[in-house]
């Protein structure tokens, strides 16, 4: 079975930070996913892309900071994140990609 293009417009990546691998001891992985994908569109792009089973999606909107590029003010864009808790005993290893 092919895994359907939607999936990989839903996930756009990984987000390996600090607090994102002290989750992953609590079993949870977090990725950048498209501002317009709910939870049950992250839930269902994880388990066809990885193979796991997910029991809870919490997701997040981070707002773009204002930054100054070359002296003038401009926009970080927004981001939306997915903090994505795995079965017990199931693990994914973001660092070999998909």
């Amino acid at each position: 079975m092919a895994v359907a293009p939607r999936h990989y417009d839903t996930i756009l990546s990984p987000l390996i930070t600090e607090k994102a691998t002290l989750l992953s001891e609590q079993n949870k992985v977090v990725f950048k996913v498209a501002m317009d994908a709910t939870k049950d569109d992250i839930a269902a792009a994880v388990e066809e892309l990885f193979k796991v089973k997910v029991t809870k999606v919490n997701t997040l909107i981070q707002k773009g900071k204002t930054k100054r590029f070359r002296g003038r003010p401009g926009r970080r864009s927004d981001l939306k994140k997915a903090i994505v808790t795995l079965q017990a005993g199931q693990s994914i290893d973001i660092t070999t990609g998909l």
